[in-house]
Parts: C-alpha cells; sequence; structure tokens
C-alpha cells in the first residue's frame, strides 16, 4: 500500500512557506503547517485542503514546539521557513534595537534550531530531508540599512545547515538551505513601493522577481531521489541578482 510522506512545514500559513506547502500536496505529501497566527493557519488550511493539519506555535519556544510535533512519529521532511524581519541599525536606541534583535533571532535561528532537534529523530532513516529558508541577505547584508539582525540570523541559518548535515549524514538524511532572492507578494515584500522593486528587477539578470512557487520548485528537487546525493550547502535561488 502507498504510504504518503509527512511534511512539517513552519511558516507555512503565507508567503513562501505556503507555496512551499501547496507544492508539496501536489507533490502528494501530507503536510502539517506550524505558525504563530490560529487564524491565518485555519484559513490556509481551508485554502489547501484536507492534506492539510497544523499547529499553532511559536517557534522561538521549547514548550511550544515540543507540543506542535511531539505527537508526529514519522517524518519525511522538515521545512524551516518561518521567520520575519524587524529593522535592527546602528542609529537606533540600543533598548529598541536590541529587543527587536532578540525576536528576529527566535524567529529565524533559534526557531530552525529548535525544530531540527525535536523532529530529527523522527526523520525517516534513509531519506529523510531538513531544508532550511535563509535569504540572499545572509550575504549582502540586506538591500537597505536596518538588516543587522535578520542578515546575522539567515548566516546563522547557513552554519546550522553545515553542522545539521554533518551530524546527520550517518543516518542517512540530508540537511540544506535554499537562500531566496527577491520574492515577491510575501509578507517581507508585498508593501514595498514600485521603485524600489523596480530598481532591484533591474538588477536581477533574469528580469524578473521571483516567486514563491520558484523556491517550492527548489524545495520539490530537493526533498527528491534526485536530490539525495546533495548535503550541507545553500542553494540561492535569486534571478542571478548576486551577480547583477
Amino acid at each position: 500500500m502507498f504510504e504518503r510522506q509527512l511534511a512539517i512545514v513552519t511558516g507555512g500559513a503565507s508567503g513562501i512557506g505556503f507555496g512551499i506547502s501547496e507544492a508539496l500536496i501536489k507533490a502528494e505529501y501530507d503536510v502539517v503547517l506550524v505558525g504563530r497566527n490560529e487564524e491565518r493557519l485555519a484559513s490556509a488550511a481551508k485554502k489547501l485542503g484536507s492534506a492539510v493539519q497544523w499547529r499553532c506555535a511559536d517557534v522561538g519556544r521549547r514548550a511550544d514546539m515540543e507540543r506542535a510535533v511531539g505527537d508526529f512519529e514519522r517524518v519525511s521532511l522538515l521545512i524551516n521557513a518561518a521567520g520575519f524581519i524587524s529593522p535592527v541599525s546602528l542609529v537606533m536606541p540600543l533598548d529598541e534595537a536590541e529587543s527587536n534583535w532578540d525576536a528576529v533571532i527566535d524567529a529565524n535561528l533559534k526557531g530552525s534550531f529548535l525544530s531540527a532537534m525535536l523532529v530529527a529523530p523522527k526523520l525517516k532513516s534513509p531519506g529523510g530531508t531538513i531544508i532550511n529558508i535563509s535569504s540572499i541577505g545572509a550575504q549582502t547584508g540586506g538591500s537597505r540599512p536596518g538588516g543587522l539582525a535578520y542578515a546575522a540570523a539567515k548566516a546563522g541559518i547557513h552554519g546550522l545547515t553545515y553542522a545539521l548535515a554533518r551530524e546527520l549524514a550517518p543516518r542517512g538524511i540530508t540537511a540544506n538551505a535554499i537562500a531566496p532572492g527577491f520574492i515577491a507578494a510575501t509578507g517581507f515584500t508585498g508593501a514595498w513601493p514600485e521603485d524600489r522593486v523596480a530598481e532591484i528587477v533591474a538588477q536581477t539578470p533574469l528580469g524578473r522577481p521571483g516567486t514563491p512557487a520558484d523556491v517550492a520548485g527548489a524545495v520539490l528537487w530537493l526533498a527528491s531521489e534526485a536530490g539525495s546525493f546533495v548535503t550541507g550547502t545553500v542553494i540561492p535561488v535569486n534571478g542571478g541578482w548576486r551577480i547583477g
């Protein structure tokens, strides 16, 4: 009998995470969405259909994540897509900068760490996969001032990915990261002014913004048999923006 694979997607109710969840369902995965906003989770699950469950949890809080994933025994794929950006720059008052720093690190980096720690023992062995969603900002520092915390968190995702790949390899489990460039119409970018978007597109050799489906395509490849010999790497999905 065919056994459907289970994927846990943090941040799966919106933006890139939702696009990944949608692609996984089309690829016949069962999907568990994890996020902080119960209303958004319920709405996303309704759109995605009967193959979806959801768990409300703050990924940066251990007790939340233990409750969210504790009842799953066998997982094929963990996608760490949860995160947000909050400005941190050298010109801000230190109290505000420190508060924003802690929130960004918790959501983007600590959340990925906790998810990996809790799900790794449940991953199919061999054949399980962890994919962390990073950002071009890990390499550029961001396209505007204010990216100190976000760039640091996403750079930390790269180091976490390399270490996970090393520890999980003996079990036949892969760990990789995807670093998107400009992805249009997400919670991060949906409100960006048109002139800023036009500037970025002009710097992008492929001449268009990315979409969540572009990131999802890389996820599906890494999670497939075709990507099974790829581990400990960061794959840019940015239309060539870094060389533009």
